[in-house]
């Protein structure tokens, strides 16, 4: 008898402690962990998803270009993207939704090395410009240089190959697409040179969010999903008033990224990641979706609602 009720209280604790077991959450990144991802390194270090109820698994892709469609067929709670594939990706019938924001300023630009022929937009005309990825590239390519009066037909597009900082300095390309300026700027001057920038949003490409949080569809305004970007909210609070705390930690996890280029980055991205990671700025959206199907990349624009919406706190 005795060894019943120790029995039957053994189950009762396993019962109690499963009752009360966090949430799993699986969130899928963009890339390899990088200094882009700081608020969700934050929240998972100073304990914001715990607190929320989530046990938070935190997963780099082995193939970058997966994570929305594994997210598409169940396989994940979340992962990060970016606003201009959205587009593409619900294009395509993929049941997608936005449901928060890391990076609420774009990050890409068109670079080039001061003290060469390129002064400005301008002067690329019977130059060359390198890409990585056709299509939202080449578009933000020729909608700039024709913002700045110069003929697409005048440029030479060159792929790189993901090369860009090797291509320019090695003067294989007079300028490049795909340099974040977070990050390959820094790079840049790392190896001895001087970064010229130029941004899409100064040179007639509507602003966007450059890093997203997405959901399918089906789950997106789950519980669990709204915890997850309430925690998420905490981690960035707590990032933006303790920037070299954070960045001690983020350090110490991640001992192959302690280094310089990756500390700039870090106190470089601060003031672009959102204050408030859940504000949809439907506005911003419709936007980006009309210059979309203007350059033909999607064949109509979605209801925003369709695609997004701002999760409450």
């Amino acid at each position: 008898m005795i060894k019943k009720f120790a029995l039957a209280a053994v189950l009762m604790g396993v019962s109690v402690q499963s009752a009360f077991a966090n949430e799993h959450v699986k969130i899928l990144l963009d890339w390899f962990v990088n200094p882009n991802h700081a608020p969700i390194i934050v929240a998972e270090s100073i304990g914001a998803f715990k607190r929320a109820g989530l046990d938070v698994e935190i997963v780099p892709p082995a193939d970058p270009s997966m994570p929305p469609r594994l997210l598409a067929a169940g396989q994940a709670d979340l992962a990060l993207s970016y606003q201009p594939q959205l587009y593409l990706l619900v294009d395509k019938g993929l049941p997608l939704e936005r449901v928060g924001t890391l990076i609420n300023n774009p990050l890409n630009t068109i670079t080039a090395i001061a003290g060469g022929p390129i002064k400005s937009m301008k002067d690329f005309k019977g130059h060359k410009i390198g890409y990585s990825v056709s299509g939202v590239e080449d578009v933000t390519i020729r909608n700039m240089l024709k913002f700045n009066g110069v003929d697409p037909k005048d440029v030479e597009l060159v792929s790189v190959n993901f090369q860009l900082v090797s291509a320019l300095l090695s003067h294989q390309v007079d300028g490049a697409i795909g340099a974040f300026r977070n990050f390959e700027t820094t790079e840049i001057k790392e190896k001895g040179a001087t970064p010229l920038v130029f941004k899409p949003e100064e040179n007639g490409v509507p602003a966007y969010d450059e890093l997203i949080v997405i959901a399918n569809k089906d789950h997106a305004h789950d519980a669990k999903i709204q915890k997850f970007m309430a925690a998420l909210a905490e981690g960035t609070a707590y990032l933006k008033a303790h920037p070299d705390e954070t960045w001690n930690t983020f350090a110490k996890a991640y001992p192959e990224l302690n280094n310089s280029l990756n500390k700039t980055a870090w106190t470089d991205t601060l003031p672009l990641f959102a204050d408030n990671p859940l504000t949809f700025d439907k506005a911003r959206y419709q936007a980006y979706g009309d210059y979309l199907l203007k350059n033909e990349l999607i064949s109509k624009v979605q209801p925003v609602d369709t695609y997004g919406f701002e999760p409450k706190p």
